[in-house]
């Protein structure tokens, strides 16, 4: 934290931050545009779909988990791709790991929004 931030002024500079974040990958980051769009789509079914406030949270969660993590993969490979463009094997094993995490974080949000239709429609 820098001098002097502190209290609304740190809370201000940190959302400042954050939104140009969320603006540099949607900007920089097909994937998150493409995982984005589908959040947008599938939140408001997530009103319709969910019967109890536990179904909406879950379903609105594992949706913003995969935004959270394509986020963090992004993260990782923009560092890994600062360092330098020749091959290493601990460079690509970030990067497979990262996005090892993003295909976890959609088999999760898959199956909590299947689970949660076969129950609404199956169940």
């Amino acid at each position: 934290m820098k001098p002097g931030h502190t209290g609304w002024r740190h809370l201000v500079h940190s959302t400042r931050y954050s939104l140009k974040g969320l603006n540099a990958a949607f900007r920089n980051e097909a994937a998150f545009r493409q995982e984005l769009g589908i959040c947008v789509v599938l939140l408001p079914l997530a009103a319709w779909l969910g019967r109890t406030p536990v179904e909406w949270i879950l379903l609105i969660g594992s949706c913003l988990l995969v935004l959270i993590v394509e986020l963090l993969n992004s993260a990782i490979e923009s560092v890994v791709d600062r360092i330098g463009s020749e091959r290493h094997e601990l460079s690509g094993r970030a990067k497979d790991i990262g996005s090892a995490a993003v295909m976890l974080a959609l088999l999760i949000a898959g199956l909590t929004w299947g689970l949660i239709a076969w129950g609404r429609f199956l169940g």
